[in-house]
């Protein structure tokens, strides 16, 4: 059995649902029930057969309506994973941090490039990170307080999965100086990211090795996996070109507000919602969300 899960950035009607039903039911996909989680929010309607003819079945339906289709068992997840820049955070901290040093517009272009797949990560890395030498050391934390917001529906996903026994991680391409504030702020178990290097106050140009990069944000899915953790029963979330193996092998991978080539890998996506569309995704009504 699978479920696919209607969540609307502002209603969901119960026409919206009946014309789901029909559209799955047109593509052979056997829809059989339907429920409410959240009246005029999200809605589950559960189906027998086809979750990729039904996954595109779905597409467009309703007015700004995001649509999680999945197997129904394990639905409910042990272990979220996810990208900080642009997924749990509304920035991109590199390019922000390049505004002290009055150079964002050079550095945000490489960053848009390097998360649309366009260049090498490392490279463009290291490349950005040598153009901050000699910016100091305190502009960090004034950008992290000036700039860095948590994206709508953070603390909620993370919190409520923690209180329901899921493990946390963020798993960051940027840097320790601002994944472990925002790990702490938004309630993650663990974060890991590169590491800048300072010395006499200020950027070295340089960041320790080796870094974070696809390979280690797969591997720490990996490590987790074989620790224990069921791979169905593990859930995924990023926005970059760097995140796709992570996403693509986890249970539920999902590409959020992401670039063309994440989406294209992602089994699953958000386009119009915030990140409580993944408590949602998950069966669990707003009743039950856990947010200080």
């Amino acid at each position: 059995m699978f479920v696919a899960t209607l969540v609307a950035s502002a209603a969901l009607s119960q026409g919206d649902i009946e014309e789901a039903v029909a559209r799955l039911a047109t593509a052979g996909c056997a829809p059989v029930d339907s429920n409410w989680i959240d009246e005029g929010k999200a809605a589950d309607i559960f189906f027998g057969s086809d979750p990729v003819t039904a996954r595109a079945a779905l597409t467009d339906i309703g007015d700004k309506v995001d649509v999680i289709v999945q197997p129904a068992a394990g639905r409910e997840k042990k272990l979220l994973i996810a990208d900080m820049d642009s997924t749990m955070i509304t920035v991109e901290c590199i390019d922000e941090l390049a505004d002290y040093a009055g150079i964002k517009p050079q550095i945000a272009d490489i960053t848009e490039r390097a998360m649309r797949g366009e260049l090498d990560f490392a490279g463009a890395l290291h490349e950005r990170v040598a153009l901050l030498k000699g910016l100091a050391d305190e502009a960090i934390d004034q950008c992290r307080t000036e700039r860095v917001k948590i994206m709508p529906g953070a603390r909620a996903l993370v919190r409520t999965m923690k209180a329901r026994g899921a493990e946390t991680l963020l798993v960051s391409g940027g840097f320790t100086r601002f994944t472990g504030p925002v790990a702490e702020e938004i309630g993650f178990d663990r974060a890991v990211a590169n590491v800048l290097e300072i010395a006499d106050g200020a950027l070295v140009g340089t960041v320790t090795l080796p870094i974070v990069d696809a390979s280690r944000k797969r591997a720490e899915l990996e490590t987790a996996i074989e620790g224990g953790i069921d791979r169905a029963l593990t859930l995924a979330v990023g926005d970059g070109a760097n995140d796709i193996p992570m996403i693509q092998g986890a249970g539920l991978g999902v590409a959020y507000h992401a670039k063309p080539k994440t989406r294209e890998a992602a089994a699953a996506e958000i386009v119009h919602g915030d990140l409580s569309v993944l408590l949602y995704a998950q069966g669990i009504a707003s009743a039950d969300w856990v947010e200080g």
